[in-house]
């Protein structure tokens, strides 16, 4: 999975579609992510010690991985991840886009 939290990635299908947020969690195992304000899901929580009041509250929910780009800052626009090894031997991600180091 080519995306880490706290990427910004911006949202290229589905109902929140050309949203931008950052990435909160990433699931690799799901191959899921959670990004913030995308997929926002409302949950009914009843009282509890934890939580005292009772209520509606509004969370985000995972996005599948393949629905989601990084945002490039230097173009303004979604872009791919590719890879680059450096002199040290060190692999870094890359924006296919500008050639700009992401890591």
């Amino acid at each position: 999975m080519n995306i880490k939290k706290d990427d910004l990635v911006y949202v290229i299908s589905g109902k929140d579609k050309g949203k931008k947020g950052k990435v909160i969690k990433a699931l690799p195992k799901e191959n899921k992510v959670i990004v913030e304000g995308v997929n926002v899901q409302t949950k009914h929580q009843k009282a509890s010690r934890k939580v005292q009041q009772a209520g509606i509250v509004h969370q985000e929910g995972p996005v599948d991985v393949s629905n989601v780009m990084i945002w490039d800052s230097k173009a303004k626009a979604p872009a791919r991840i590719g890879f680059k090894i450096k002199e040290n031997g060190q692999k870094v991600r890359i924006s296919k886009k500008t050639g700009e180091i992401l890591d």
